[in-house]
């Protein structure tokens, strides 16, 4: 079976193409995006595109997992490791409720799932560029919000684990399967607020 990553050739213009690619997915989506568009705003020719990349769902991929580790650096740099609880988690939630709701953040996961089976290591690498360093933040906060007093928690992984399944309850899952179009304002309100104040009632000192 093909793997992801022995699938896509990198070279001279690799990173040309991931950039148009980009900007071409950020505004059209994956089914909106044409080869020739991407080829032409990334300025090489499709044999130059598809000698990188043969399949435009990698193509995809490889801009999704670059934009997961945007994401999540973004998530990174805006947590507070001194902040409170409440304060860090609240911008935490929305950042994530932002991504996971946007168009490009449901497709990528569509697809991520779809082609698990023809590319085992695409969910892999997707996890790793995205979730697990948004996991692995969360839990060093934490040690910090405990080592102050302001948080109880015997178990970080879970905790972690925990608190990202709060941020999708009722409408990621809504997204996902079609049942709802879009999101307001108030909808990310009130997931986040009822997240937050879940996991305080659980874990708050």
């Amino acid at each position: 079976m093909n793997t992801y990553s022995s699938t896509i050739r990198k070279g001279r213009k690799f990173d040309q193409v991931l950039e148009g690619a980009r900007s071409v997915f950020l505004v059209d989506g994956f089914e909106g995006a044409s080869v020739d568009q991407i080829a032409k705003v990334a300025g090489v020719s499709k044999a130059t595109l598809y000698s990188y990349f043969p399949d435009k769902r990698l193509l995809f991929m490889e801009v999704a997992a670059g934009e997961c580790r945007r994401q999540s650096q973004a998530a990174v740099d805006m947590i507070n490791s001194c902040g409170h609880p409440r304060e860090v988690l609240d911008q935490a939630a929305r950042h994530l409720l932002a991504f996971l709701t946007s168009t490009f953040g449901r497709q990528m996961f569509r697809i991520c799932v779809a082609e698990s089976e023809r590319f085992p290591d695409l969910g892999r690498q997707f996890y790793a560029s995205g979730p697990m360093v948004m996991k692995g933040e969360l839990i060093r906060y934490f040690e910090s919000a405990v080592a102050r007093g302001e948080l109880v928690i015997d178990d970080m992984q879970l905790a972690a684990d925990q608190f990202g399944e709060l941020c999708k309850a009722d409408l990621w899952p809504r997204l996902i399967f079609g049942v709802m179009d879009g999101v307001t304002q108030q909808d990310i309100d009130r997931v986040v607020t009822g997240a937050v104040e879940m996991f305080m009632a659980r874990y708050g000192a």
